[in-house]
């Protein structure tokens, strides 16, 4: 117990770091993830070709792998930004991979004739996909969302060795401070453990709300 309680502050830092690198990469992702999945179902060819192509690259590139290219390359281009901001942007592109396909998905579950329909009423496509198709879509990819979102809690644990301050980054320091290693562990754990969680009963009254009826 020590171990929390003597460093209580630096614990806090990390867990508000890690807090904050999951909110803003998560509303990353998933305004990413809704316009290429947009452009993945669109009419337009070099669209939906684009939109494969961004999750055929992100879906099948190691996360470390694209944290190197984010910091080490985007620099070259005179893209200089803070470390928090270009582990963000790694974060969300990734995830934004996954959420494309699980809105995707969404999308196949609904009735072609609706979307038919709708264009015989004169709406464009962009109208059909945001006001007939996506809120149908998206009630029933819910609990896929909610997982992937858990999943880049998870994963920000890596932006720790890229300088960003977050909550497994923690276990250097209090390493160095001869602090024992198994305990740092266990309350990393837990930290992990409230966001996760927190997610999940986000989601879970999202999809009693909202959710599709089974």
């Amino acid at each position: 117990m020590d171990v929390l309680t003597d460093n209580i502050s630096l614990y806090w830092q990390g867990f508000l770091g890690t807090v904050e690198l999951t909110f803003y990469s998560s509303v990353l992702a998933l305004v990413l993830g809704f316009l290429i999945a947009a452009f993945r179902v669109s009419p337009v060819g070099s669209l939906r070709v684009f939109g494969t192509v961004w999750v055929t690259v992100l879906r099948n590139t190691p996360l470390t792998l694209l944290f190197f290219a984010v910091v080490l390359g985007l620099p070259r281009f005179g893209i200089v930004l803070p470390f928090q901001l270009f582990a963000i942007l790694a974060l969300g592109c990734y995830t934004s991979a996954f959420i494309c396909e699980a809105l995707r998905s969404g999308i196949n579950t609904v009735p072609k004739g609706q979307g038919e329909a709708a264009r015989s009423l004169g709406m464009s496509f962009g109208q059909t996909l945001h006001t007939v198709v996506l809120p149908q879509a998206f009630r029933s990819v819910i609990p896929p969302i909610g997982s992937t979102l858990i999943a880049l809690a998870k994963n920000s644990a890596i932006a720790g060795a890229f300088s960003v301050t977050e909550l497994l980054g923690t276990y250097k320091t209090l390493s160095e401070l001869g602090y024992n290693i198994i305990w740092t562990f266990v309350w990393i754990a837990v930290g992990y453990l409230i966001i996760t969680l927190s997610i999940s009963a986000l989601f879970n009254v999202l999809e009693k709300r909202y959710g599709v009826a089974r």
